[in-house]
């Protein structure tokens, strides 16, 4: 038995890639599903109502620095 590499691996060896791969396909495949479901209320991170800008405020500490 020589499993070096998967050019002289016998059939288990290759048959443990291929179940290894397929496991990590479907892990990565379900975490991307999972991640990706949106509340249909809130689709593309929209709030459902618009916030409004308020009146403009000045800030001062100085009388010669004036922060808008």
């Amino acid at each position: 038995m020589n499993n070096a590499s998967l050019a002289t691996a016998d059939r288990v060896t290759h048959l443990k890639v291929v179940v290894l791969a397929l496991i990590a396909s479907i892990a990565i495949m379900v975490i991307g599903i999972t991640a990706h479901a949106v509340d249909d209320a809130r689709a593309y991170g929209v709030a459902a109502t618009p916030v409004k800008a308020g009146k403009v405020m000045v800030s001062t500490s100085d009388t010669r620095i004036l922060v808008r």
